[in-house]
């Protein structure tokens, strides 16, 4: 996806997929970045982007955590002396974010939360939660497919389930306007990203 991109307006872009729907409830299951040094702004911008998502009355943002770590890699084609060359890199790893989202869509649909679901991911990590939901419990769970339809996790995408294919022009015709207006006031989106 272009960088333009990154300024969703979830609720448009449901409301465009998912045409004829009432749409009660909107999760966003993702984690708060963590600082880096080569990109200093990006806590800024995802929580300016939080912000603009939060004026969506019913939206709720599902946090999980980042995990970041220092780590030793092998280098790719680099054999010096017969030994493979490694660098020092920085990796970043978001967890809980599929926990989270697996255990809403189960237990809200145990508990009647909802009449249908869609989920957004081409994760096959959601493929258990998402059939058994469905076999299991009986729960009305259609997938939207974020990635190139040829990627696909098949079984994840069951059109006679509910399915639909995310494109790059869905999400560029649904961007919040450059400037957004809470109750704190206007802000604008970020110049970068």
């Amino acid at each position: 996806m272009p960088p333009t991109s990154k300024w969703l307006n979830l609720e448009s872009l449901t409301n465009q997929l998912l045409p004829n729907r009432e749409i009660h409830l909107i999760k966003y299951f993702t984690a708060n970045v963590k600082f880096r040094a080569d990109d200093p702004t990006q806590q800024q911008r995802q929580q300016i982007y939080f912000r603009a998502l939060r004026t969506i009355g019913h939206l709720e943002i599902c946090l999980g955590r980042f995990n970041s770590w220092d780590r030793w890699l092998p280098r790719s084609n680099c054999l010096k002396n017969g030994h493979v060359e490694t660098s020092q890199v920085v990796k970043t790893e978001e967890k809980g974010s599929d926990v989270n989202l697996a255990t809403h869509l189960l237990v809200d649909g145990v508990v009647g939360k909802y009449d249908e679901a869609w989920v957004v991911s081409n994760d096959s990590d959601l493929l258990s939660p998402v059939l058994l939901g469905r076999s299991e419990l009986g729960l009305n769970i259609g997938t939207i497919n974020p990635q190139k339809y040829k990627k696909r996790v098949r079984k994840l995408h069951d059109p006679s389930k509910g399915f639909v294919q995310l494109t790059v022009n869905h999400v560029l015709a649904n961007q919040f306007p450059d400037s957004v207006k809470d109750r704190k006031g206007s802000f604008a989106k970020p110049a970068i990203w």
